[in-house]
């Protein structure tokens, strides 16, 4: 019970308690795979493996009105390609 309500009021004022929620960042995966450009991103190895293993982008995507931005803003979408872009230069 004082996990749950530390995490709900961590996320009301927005502080993590550096913890990810697998199935929020799955099911907001599966949301984007629904769109065509994504696919074709997620079934590129390179970032496949970010998907699964990178901290940073599993974090970036957790947030799920941050997803539904993304599928609707093409700026958003630009900004997810260049953190991953960003997370592939650093990993080499």
């Amino acid at each position: 019970m004082c996990d749950f309500l530390s995490g709900f009021l961590s996320s009301l004022v927005g502080v993590s308690t550096g913890a990810l929620d697998t199935r929020k960042i799955d099911k907001n995966i599966e949301l984007l795979k629904q769109q065509d450009w994504f696919r074709q991103i997620y079934d590129d190895n390179r970032y496949y493996k970010l998907f699964i293993t990178n901290r940073n982008i599993r974090a970036y995507l957790q947030n799920t009105n941050r997803v539904n931005k993304i599928i609707r803003d093409e700026r958003a979408q630009q900004k997810l390609l260049i953190l991953l872009d960003t997370q592939l230069k650093s990993k080499a």
